[in-house]
């Protein structure tokens, strides 16, 4: 089975109908062109730039290196600002020690087993860097590059559209890839991402962003009183390498069901084999409503003590929830408070890790003269 994205109707009146459906603050619009600085430089002299967005609201900070989200403030029920992302002040703490915060994720979001696929009837060795597997594109993957990066305001909108191209055998995959990612902070304070890519040779791509929320504010604590809800019946069981085992199980029953409203944390310490195996919650959500030609409501996170909410749309068929089991006390973060296990959460839209060897996955393949598409929306409220 091939690809079957379709194309998602883009600009203002898809973030129209995000803001809609999805119960977007409509924020007064205040959007202003986005601003360039200097952030810092790699030890090769490569100039990394920040670039701010303010619209609806929303208030977004993203770097060229990796198109990280260096920071989202948003208000909370009066009116208050906090940074709800993870991250550094510094360009070398990204390089030297960040765990993907807020950071564009490819060419393959999450675990491909051993790092090989077979595709065509030829294998393919990837870079290894999550112990015999690769993780989110290897040992460099696009977090680790510098992105071109231009602004623009259209409309009502205000954005960001970054390029980059990963050349033939980059990190063991084949093609020559260029990827498209656009970010747009619309007049409703939503933030939206809108995926593309194309390839010169077959090839698997699994796009997505790797932001860590925690909604009561960067530094604050744990998050396992945040209240969610997946729209999703079951889920990919994995193995101890947190490889999938091919099963989509059913959430009923387990600590995985998040269909009804509860919090991260009232059943992450259950004596589950799959929660021993991620030291809590880090699997792919089997999303009840498949590929769509159009992003839609698949979940909603809520901070009770600040009131703030987001909402989250897509057209993808996963989601790979992460409850930061592995941030241990040793990293520093921007607000100078140490990040901790718990102290963070990711939703990573996504198509199923390990689909390449998976047969009865969506399929993730791309072929020379398609276009992978892909768009999540992220809506904002408190």
């Amino acid at each position: 089975m091939e690809l079957n994205r379709r194309t998602v109707v883009a600009g203002a009146a898809a973030a129209g109908i995000a803001a809609t459906t999805l119960g977007g603050t409509a924020h007064a619009s205040g959007g202003r062109a986005p601003v360039k600085e200097l952030f810092g430089k790699l030890a090769d002299g490569t100039k990394v730039h920040r670039w701010s967005l303010v619209n609806g609201g929303t208030r977004l900070k993203v770097l060229s290196y990796g198109g990280i989200v260096q920071s989202l403030e948003i208000p909370d029920r009066h009116g208050r600002y906090k940074n709800v992302s993870l991250g550094f002040d510094t360009i070398e703490d990204y390089v030297a020690k960040s765990p993907y915060f807020g950071a564009l994720i490819g060419r393959y979001g999450n675990r491909i087993a051993k790092g090989q696929f077979t595709l065509d009837g030829k294998s393919h060795q990837l870079s290894v860097n999550d112990g015999v597997n690769s993780l989110h594109g290897g040992a460099k993957g696009f977090d680790k590059h510098v992105w071109d990066v231009e602004g623009f305001t259209s409309g009502s909108d205000v954005g960001l559209v970054l390029h980059y191209t990963s050349v033939d055998g980059e990190m063991g995959y084949p093609g020559t890839l260029k990827a498209k990612v656009t970010y747009t902070l619309t007049r409703h304070g939503d933030w939206r991402i809108d995926y593309e890519a194309t390839t010169d040779k077959a090839t698997v791509v699994n796009l997505t962003s790797h932001v860590y929320w925690n909604l009561a504010g960067e530094g604050s604590g744990s998050v396992y009183d945040h209240e969610l809800r997946i729209a999703a019946s079951r889920y990919t069981p994995v193995d101890s390498g947190l490889i999938p085992t091919g099963e989509r199980a059913e959430v009923a029953g387990t600590p995985f069901d998040f269909r009804r409203t509860k919090t991260v944390g009232e059943d992450i310490r259950v004596a589950h084999q799959q929660l021993l195996y991620g030291k809590g919650i880090d699997h792919n959500w089997v999303l009840d409503k498949g590929i769509t030609a159009e992003p839609e409501h698949i979940a909603t996170l809520r901070d009770p003590s600040s009131g703030r909410t987001l909402k989250i749309a897509t057209d993808q068929p996963g989601l790979q929830f992460y409850s930061g089991n592995f941030l241990d006390g040793t990293l520093v973060g921007s607000g100078g408070h140490i990040y901790r296990q718990g102290d963070a959460l990711c939703l990573e839209t996504q198509h199923f890790p390990d689909s390449p060897n998976q047969p009865k996955f969506p399929s993730t393949v791309l072929r020379p003269g398609q276009t992978y598409r892909s768009t999540t929306v992220h809506s904002f409220g408190s």
